[in-house]
């Protein structure tokens, strides 16, 4: 498997990269997916403090792994930003304990969502000094952050500074953080794809219009064309249940070698046209064109993030995806921002800052109605 230098951090990481939250059912299926992994050249395993017992199986996993196996793996884990230093430290001791290490790779701040979580890292006795001092003691070898926040708090954090690396939602479908791409490319940052298959639009399971449209391609293989054809991304994150899951969207990887096809050649353009084109045919002036303008919302709806998932669902049949995400709103905390659509007042302020005057007030409250769904719990909290 092809591997990419993981910006400043001079890592080489592999085209795809091992995400634990899911192939959680046993520590056999752990280990399974985790050996088929290495076996497929995916040198870079992710995990984080949040995901259940994968810190732990990934500890068990570990014991048994050739030493020439370790050596050329990169381990990263996740831990969420704190108020405190002492909190850092402890939550990185621990991680190091269930890890069964002395050494992490790389350390991520899961979830830098807020403008408070931003004034936690920029503290001086915050979390970041805990990080700093974990990397002079060497048990930290690089630290990064995700994000689920706003384009804006992205931009902040990356400006800041004090990380090697970020982890982005952004795919073919969600564009609108590529000034963070941008930004993080500058910066020498490397640059981890979260979950193109599942957040990128339930592309593991797409709609038949879906796949119709991107023949001969499948939608979850055109979208990792789309990503890979980015010299400015290292990496994309894979998030098997099991290692059949795993063998699948490996099997979809783009070959990339001098003698292969252009990753984004002829026939990804064409695809890109065809489903211009279908949305242009089903949303007609009706589609929002992702500019933010309408924000903020007095409500605090996301409006765009409703009017999205409601492109999606009319454009190309991914309601299933639209409802997936859509009853995240108000269930999700900061991991998904915003509240309903319905609970739009009609007030109007956003009308007069859309561009393209769309009617946004009947809309949000459509979206509701079609892509309204019970809350599910997230796969690594307890019932």
């Amino acid at each position: 498997m092809q591997k990419r230098r993981w910006g400043q951090t001079g890592l080489n990481l592999s085209i795809a990269s091992l995400g634990t939250m899911r192939c959680l059912e046993s520590q056999e299926i752990f280990n399974q997916t985790l050996n088929g992994a290495i076996a497929a050249g995916i040198n870079h395993v992710e995990t984080a403090q949040g995901y259940g017992l994968s810190e732990t199986y990934l500890g068990q996993w570990l014991c048994n792994l050739p030493a020439i196996d370790r050596a050329a793996l990169t381990l990263t884990t996740k831990i969420p930003p704190c108020p405190t230093a002492a909190q850092m430290a402890q939550q990185i001791d621990q991680s190091l304990q269930r890890l069964g290490v002395e050494h992490l790779d790389c350390l991520a701040l899961h979830g830098v969502n807020t403008l408070e979580h931003l004034a936690w890292l920029q503290a001086p006795d915050g979390c970041m000094a805990a990080v700093g001092a974990a990397i002079a003691s060497g048990k930290v070898g690089h630290v990064g952050f995700s994000s689920h926040g706003s384009l804006d708090l992205i931009l902040q954090t990356l400006r800041t500074g004090l990380f090697a690396f970020v982890n982005l939602h952004y795919y073919f479908f969600r564009q609108h953080l590529e000034p963070a791409i941008a930004l993080a490319h500058a910066l020498n940052m490397g640059i981890f794809i979260i979950s193109p298959a599942d957040k990128g639009g339930l592309l593991h399971h797409p709609p038949t219009l879906l796949q119709q449209r991107c023949q001969p391609r499948t939608p979850l293989e055109f979208t990792y064309r789309f990503l890979l054809a980015d010299p400015r991304i290292t990496t994309l994150s894979f998030g098997p249940t099991n290692p059949t899951e795993l063998a699948g969207a490996i099997a979809q990887l783009p070959t990339i070698s001098p003698t292969a096809e252009p990753i984004w050649g002829t026939t990804e353009i064409e695809i890109a046209a065809r489903l211009e084109t279908l949305r242009h045919e089903r949303l007609g002036t009706t589609a929002c064109e992702q500019c933010y303008a309408c924000l903020p919302c007095p409500e605090g709806i996301n409006i765009p993030e409703v009017l999205r998932l409601r492109n999606l669902a009319i454009a190309y049949d991914m309601t299933e995806f639209g409802t997936y995400r859509y009853r995240m709103f108000e269930n999700a905390g900061h991991w998904f921002a915003g509240q309903r659509g319905d609970r739009c007042t009609n007030c109007g302020d956003c009308l007069p800052r859309c561009p393209e005057q769309l009617a946004i007030p009947e809309l949000l409250h459509q979206t509701h109605t079609q892509l309204r769904g019970q809350a599910r719990r997230r796969l690594w909290q307890e019932d």
